[in-house]
């Protein structure tokens, strides 16, 4: 019988990591890859039995550490899953059967994204398709930040969903929306991109109507508004750390 792998990436996610373990225990194996965890995120997942291995972050980023995941187990199958996501019951049991079946083909998953307890429906948060399960030799991945699979086998949609717990904590967004910026400028930068201050004038309105209005974000409400005006910000920032970092350059 073919082996599972769930792969999960973490950096102190003692408060999301038991969920996405209990989510993945019909795997043959979860392995856990760490990039410096200084909370309890090791221990909890050495406890629940998991592979942990440790693996700082360098210049490859999140397509990197996924890359190097896949030399870290043997299973024919690898699902890739976050630490603030959750396998629904009859996502696993059709997993389980594409497993079986060993078809080689690459699997996306409908991502439906709760944010501060409400599911998102529209706007920036609403559901998303993510490529998720591969034969393991059959994918390699690239993007710093926002990376992507790459594999030549046919894509095929599941019929059942991941849950992701996007955000629960203001502290902890913001986190992201730090480190995520500093990505994007930096990947802007080495492809070439250079920025004006009208950059950041202009790309952050465009945002914003994109997933206020365009993609509906109205319609979620309060939080519709709060996370288009995030989005907002966060194209904002991302231009600012380009237009500063070419000027010390100079």
């Amino acid at each position: 019988m073919p082996k599972l792998a769930v792969i999960i990436l973490t950096k102190n996610e003692e408060e999301n990591i038991e969920g996405a373990m209990d989510s993945a225990a019909f795997a043959d194996e979860i392995v856990i890859i760490d990039s410096g965890s200084t909370d309890k995120t090791q221990e909890l997942a050495e406890k629940y039995g998991a592979r942990f291995v440790l693996h700082s972050m360098d210049e490859n980023g999140f397509a990197g550490q996924r890359n190097f995941a896949l030399t870290q187990t043997e299973a024919e199958w690898v699902f890739y899953l976050d630490a603030d996501e959750r396998i629904t019951s009859n996502a696993a049991d059709e997993i389980q059967r594409i497993v079986c079946l060993n078809n080689q083909r690459c699997y996306k998953i409908k991502r439906m994204n709760v944010v501060f307890g409400q599911m998102m429906k529209y706007g920036e948060h609403r559901p998303d398709w993510c490529v998720r399960l591969f034969p393991r030799t059959q994918v390699t991945w690239m993007g710093v930040v926002h990376e992507s699979p790459i594999s030549k086998l046919p894509v095929v949609a599941l019929q059942y969903p991941l849950h992701h717990y996007t955000y629960t904590d203001w502290h902890r967004y913001f986190e992201k929306f730090n480190q995520y910026t500093d990505l994007m400028a930096q990947r802007m930068w080495e492809n070439g991109k250079r920025g004006t201050f009208l950059d950041i004038l202009i790309h952050p309105a465009f945002a914003f109507v994109r997933f206020y209005i365009l993609r509906l974000g109205i319609l979620d409400g309060k939080q519709g508004l709060i996370f288009a005006l995030n989005h907002y910000f966060y194209t904002m920032i991302k231009y600012v750390k380009l237009y500063y970092k070419q000027r010390e350059e100079r």
